[in-house]
């Protein structure tokens, strides 16, 4: 892994987790699984930002987490070939239960979720039964989006893991983000809409290089 791709990025620590979710749970107000989970804008507003405490804080242990500068105009979280699938328990010590308390135990909300999250989960496993890097988020404050920073973050992390010689998987819930990952080389294994839900799913593999 060549990490002097990296060297204009600023890395992600313990300490920028509360800032990062604040600039995903904007970013991702108007995304099909947020506005499924609260219909309810006013509440998406006041709550979106929980549901990325846990990918940080995974990713910030396990994975490269990186932002554009300190001031966070975007951020990414890439898991390794070996920590793509954490385990519940592992997701819930790395602040499931921080979400819970703060989200509340709000049964519609939790079963709409995991109805995403279990089959996008499925499809990946079956999709690439392979080792591979997994492109799980990123994020780019909404006022400055269009100005080259989400490019910045793809294009530093593929140069990064390239030496790997590892596809890597990505999948998202709109159109327009399959079309900025296509021009990045990822390829559409399927497009589906998530059973029981109007959500879209666009997953994609970049090949190995």
């Amino acid at each position: 892994m060549n990490m002097n791709n990296l060297e204009k990025l600023y890395k992600l620590s313990p300490d920028d987790v509360q800032k990062a979710c604040i600039v995903a749970g904007e970013a991702f107000q108007d995304d099909p699984v947020m506005v499924f989970a609260y219909p309810d804008e006013e509440e998406r507003i006041q709550k979106s930002q929980y549901g990325f405490y846990m990918i940080y804080r995974y990713g910030m242990k396990h994975g490269l987490a990186y932002a554009t500068s300190s001031n966070l105009e975007g951020s990414t979280i890439w898991f390794p070939p070996d920590k793509v699938y954490p385990s519940t328990w592992a997701m819930m010590r790395y602040g499931g239960f921080y979400t819970m308390r703060k989200v509340g135990l709000k049964i519609k909300v939790m079963k709409r979720t995991m109805a995403v999250f279990n089959y996008e989960e499925e499809r990946h496993k079956e999709l690439v039964p392979f080792d591979h890097w997994y492109f799980q988020n990123i994020a780019v404050k909404p006022e400055e989006q269009g100005k080259g920073y989400g490019g910045l973050l793809i294009s530093s992390m593929l140069k990064t893991i390239e030496s790997e010689n590892l596809p890597v998987y990505v999948e998202t819930n709109t159109e327009k983000a399959m079309k900025i990952y296509q021009k990045y080389g990822f390829e559409i294994l399927e497009h589906t809409i998530i059973p029981e839900t109007p959500v879209p799913l666009w997953c994609m593999l970049r090949k190995a290089v």
